[in-house]
């Protein structure tokens, strides 16, 4: 496939979004995770945006941005995950 479709975006919205309400900070690094969530958040409201002006390749580029931001926050044990390897990089 090479193309982003409408319903991709709305399936990488769905994904990216549950990852985001499921991360949660981690008490010892509370600092660095409230951080990550941020930028995460901030850059799924920037896809969002990207969205509602129908442009949505950079829509695309930012969600992956932000679910980069929780992978990494997991994967480098900033954010509490659970250990869900559907959601996260974390095995």
């Amino acid at each position: 496939m090479h193309e982003i479709t409408q319903e991709k975006l709305d399936k990488y919205f769905q994904v990216t979004r549950a990852a985001l309400a499921k991360a949660k900070t981690h008490s010892e690094k509370n600092k660095e995770s409230k951080i990550i969530l941020d930028m995460a958040a901030r850059y799924v409201d920037d896809a969002q945006w990207f969205k509602d002006k129908d442009d949505i390749v950079n829509a695309f580029a930012a969600l992956n941005y932000a679910h980069g931001w929780l992978d990494c926050g997991a994967r480098l044990g900033f954010l509490n995950v659970q250990r869900d390897s559907e959601l996260f990089t974390v095995d």
